[in-house]
């Protein structure tokens, strides 16, 4: 997975950045996985604005991934390795024994003709999937769930990972991709391995157009509105704009939003690094 530069033949080449797209080895995703995505512009059921600085965009389908990996027993052959507009990670399509096709999250280092499997009692190796009280210590691994059965929710986007670091009884201790180390169920599954696309970090858009085209509006700072629609805005001049704090007046640096009465953190053993 290699990036590209380009030269500076106009403007916005010059400091342009992007992937070169050579793990990609289909352009043509697969028909039955797809739907519809329709794009909101930031509006609600009622067509209320409640999230500014959103609109325009390509058009997108979207594809159906497996978070789950339920498919217990039945070996899969990776056919392609995908492009997915609506993540950073790359996808793999599978093709199981009995016929049936599914969408993953790709594995860094997953190749087109290697056979994964999920279930218990399968071998640690990469892209297997298999649950926390079976993965030996210290494995790298991605698409983590936080309740069995729930699909994954941790470590799924390009380049993220976690290690399990220990088991205790029923929990198993994991190193979270934020620095975080928490207790997870041994009965949740998670898959051996890190996100593919690991250089996405690197990108450098070179100019605003590439927002558009990924459905972001210009944002302009608080600093600069007036009192009415920002509690850091007015002033004479170029004001500073006082204490730094959101548009509903919470505090943006160093005043911690996460409720002390949250239930899940009793399972957090070291909290992320500052």
């Amino acid at each position: 997975m290699a990036l590209k530069k380009y030269k500076p033949t106009t403007p916005g080449q010059r400091f342009k950045v992007i992937s070169a797209f050579d793990d990609i080895t289909t352009s043509k995703p697969e028909k039955s996985l797809l739907c519809s995505k329709p794009s909101s512009g930031g509006r609600n059921n009622r067509g209320k604005m409640t999230i500014r600085y959103r609109g325009g965009g390509h058009k997108k389908m979207y594809r159906f991934i497996d978070f789950k990996r339920n498919k217990d027993g039945v070996p899969a052959t990776v056919k392609t390795i995908e492009y997915d507009p609506n993540r950073s990670a790359r996808i793999a399509l599978l093709f199981y024994a009995d016929g049936e096709k599914s969408y993953i999250l790709a594995p860094h280092g997953l190749k087109v003709g290697q056979q994964i499997i999920s279930g218990n009692g399968v071998s640690p190796d990469l892209g297997n999937c298999l649950t926390l009280g079976e993965i030996p210590f210290g494995s790298i691994i991605h698409n983590i769930e936080l309740r069995p059965g729930q699909g994954a929710k941790i470590a799924r986007g390009a380049g993220a990972y976690a290690q399990l670091m220990s088991r205790d009884g029923k929990y198993a201790t994991v190193k979270m991709p934020s620095g975080e180390t928490r207790m997870i169920l041994c009965a949740c599954r998670a898959t051996i391995g890190m996100v593919s696309n690991i250089d996405h970090s690197l990108e450098v858009s070179g100019k605003a157009g590439r927002s558009r085209w990924l459905g972001r509006r210009p944002r302009n700072r608080g600093v600069v509105m007036n009192p009415v629609d920002h509690p850091m805005g007015g002033g004479e001049g170029r004001a500073s704009g006082g204490h730094p704090r959101s548009r509903k007046g919470l505090p943006a640096k160093g005043y911690k939003t996460r409720s002390n009465k949250k239930n899940s953190s009793q399972y957090i053993i070291e909290r992320r690094k500052k």
